[in-house]
C-alpha cells in the first residue's frame, strides 16, 4: 500500500513542506514518485517518518541529527545481522564436526 503526501500529513501530523525538507537532510528518506512526479510513501516510509518525528520532537535532535542517528541505528542492525550470520555458520560447522566425531566412535 502506498500513501499520498496528503494522507501522510493526516496520518503523521507532519506538514508536506517538512516532509520535503527531510528528504534533503535525512539520508535514506526518499519516497518514490509516480509517473506524474507525485510522491508516494510506503509503509517503511511511514515508519521512518514516525521515527524522525520522535527523534526531533521527543529527543530534541535536529533533522540532520535525526538523520545521523538513523544511519547509526541502521549500522548497528547491519552489524548485528553479520554477527548472527557468523554465529549460524559457526553453529553449522560445530554440528558437522559433532556428527563426524560421533561417526568415528
Amino acid at each position: 500500500m502506498t500513501y499520498t503526501i496528503g494522507e501522510i500529513e493526516e496520518l503523521t501530523g507532519v506538514k508536506a513542506h517538512i516532509l520535503r525538507y527531510w528528504e534533503d537532510v535525512v539520508p535514506g528518506f526518499s519516497p518514490q514518485k509516480d509517473l506524474g512526479g507525485r510522491r508516494t510513501y510506503s509503509q517503511h516510509d511511514v515508519e521512518l517518518i514516525f521515527r524522525i518525528k520522535y527523534l526531533i520532537n521527543e529527543k530534541k535532535f535536529t533533522a540532520e541529527g535525526a538523520g545521523q542517528q538513523i544511519l547509526e541505528e541502521a549500522q548497528v542492525v547491519q552489524d548485528n545481522a553479520e554477527i548472527i550470520q557468523q554465529i549460524r555458520e559457526a553453529r553449522q560447522e560445530l554440528s558437522e564436526a559433532f556428527i563426524k566425531l560421533k561417526k568415528t566412535k
